[in-house]
């Protein structure tokens, strides 16, 4: 099994990996379906299932989707460019995305929310159709987004989940006790593993300059969280408050006045930043999904702040090493929080970040396993219960929690010998197990917890 650190790690848009940036995705890749085929199309319509139409609106499902089908990708995404395609089809009921032509889409009847037939294969379901002059569906594609901008034909999800069909990778751990396995047999730590694997497929090169501009981006995106305030779209009047929070703390530095639990502070103000800027549609990274984006950068962040010694020389193999134990949550249960919960997905970020500052502190290959698993377990039944269907409440102050989990994890696997009573595998299909037994109210539908007992006003 090999899913490269660049699949988990995707510079896009927020607010939603799974909800924005998928639907984005499995249009672009209709339309090179559309391309492909020898009939000539006048229109396309998409109707969202599930998941994708209970809480779409907060999570611009609807825009995502009308902008894949003008041709815009999430990496390459232009805010401005994009209004001005949100404009011109408003105006004129047309999207024209390159090598097509002029596309009739009147958003008001030709996307529609279907709130009463769930897709079967996963809860983030959609259906794009082509049609021809007539009207008449002459080309017609269920997608899913599976989470973390991962999209799947209702095809490829029936075929299996394991679907990379690349050359052999030198470590093709599938579980935490075959990555273990291998680690012991070649002496080499996870994320030397890891970095062989991507080596083997994409080159050293390639792999040093995407895991820059990885950091880059979501050193950037804290950045700008912290330098920015106001208040975040989506009607609920959301104050941005990292910049606040970063100002105090600076004011603070050096008065001998603070605690020293004040440092919780600092890791969670990283988080809040990104995840304020993943609220406002900013430009973040999946970590593995744009919902917990916040965390591995906080805990990185952190780490090359504060703690004594660090180096950016190790955060190639900070991302490596999360990115990898974010593989096997993947593989062998979900990120989806739509599928699982939250804890599938800060959960996951909380694991994938104690595993990758683990390991850049020294951590063995069985502490790092340890770490993640401390992490994750302690996020086991986590609830995805968004306000109004915004990655906003509970979601920025979930992200500052998570990443304080994650150090915590790291530092007390740190303080073992890397012996635990419970496998991180363990954890992760008892996660599964929870995630599928979980009342679809509490899995990004807005239709429980928080989302029903709090005034969306």
């Amino acid at each position: 099994m090999f899913l490269s650190v660049f699949e988990m790690f995707k510079v896009g848009i927020g607010p939603s990996s799974s909800h924005t940036m998928g639907p984005m995705v499995a249009a672009a890749r209709f339309l090179d379906m559309m391309r492909a085929s020898p009939f000539h199309f006048a229109g396309v319509r998409a109707s969202l299932h599930g998941s994708l139409a209970f809480t779409g609106v907060g999570h611009a499902t609807d825009r995502a989707t009308i902008l894949g089908l003008a041709g815009f990708v999430p990496e390459t995404y232009d805010a401005e460019k994009a209004e001005a395609a949100l404009a011109k089809n408003r105006e004129t009921q047309v999207l024209s995305p390159e090598g097509l032509g002029d596309l009739a889409f009147n958003p008001e009847t030709d996307l529609v929310f279907d709130y009463d037939t769930p897709l079967p294969g996963h809860a983030n379901g959609m259906i794009l159709m082509a049609t021809d002059a007539q009207g008449d569906v002459t080309l017609r594609q269920v997608f899913y987004s599976i989470g973390g901008g991962f999209v799947m034909t209702e095809e490829e999800l029936a075929a299996g989940k394991d679907t990379d069909e690349g050359a052999p990778v030198p470590f093709p751990f599938k579980t935490a006790a075959e990555m273990l396995e291998m680690a012991n047999a070649s002496g080499k730590s996870i994320a030397a593993m890891k970095r062989a694997n991507e080596v083997s497929r994409n080159g050293a090169e390639g792999l040093a300059r995407g895991a820059a501009r990885i950091w880059e981006v979501m050193n950037d995106c804290i950045d700008r969280g912290l330098s920015t305030d106001g208040i975040l779209p989506g009607g609920l009047k959301v104050k941005r408050r990292a910049k606040g929070i970063y100002d105090a703390l600076i004011a603070e530095r050096g008065m001998n006045l603070t605690a020293p639990h004040t440092i919780n502070d600092w890791m969670s103000v990283y988080a809040m930043a990104v995840n304020e800027e993943n609220a406002a549609g900013g430009q973040v990274v999946t970590a593995p999904t744009n919902g917990a984006a916040g965390v591995v950068p906080a805990v990185l962040r952190y780490y090359l702040d504060h703690v004594p010694g660090a180096s950016g020389a190790h955060v190639e193999d900070f991302l490596l090493t999360a990115a990898a134990i974010g593989g096997l949550v993947k593989y062998n249960a979900s990120i989806s929080g739509a599928e699982a919960g939250c804890q599938a997905e800060v959960g996951s970020a909380s694991a994938m970040a104690a595993a990758g500052l683990c390991a850049v502190m020294g951590g063995t290959p069985e502490q790092v396993e340890n770490a993640a698993e401390i992490a994750l377990e302690h996020h086991l039944g986590m609830t995805c219960d968004p306000v109004a269907g915004l990655v906003q409440v509970p979601c920025i102050e979930r992200n500052g929690l998570g990443a304080i989990k994650a150090v915590s994890a790291a530092s007390l696997a740190l303080r073992g010998d890397g012996t635990h009573f419970v496998p991180l595998d363990a954890c992760i299909e008892t996660m599964r197990q929870t995630g599928a037994d979980m009342s679809e109210k509490y899995k990004e539908t807005s239709l429980g917890g928080l989302a029903v007992n709090v005034p969306n006003c």
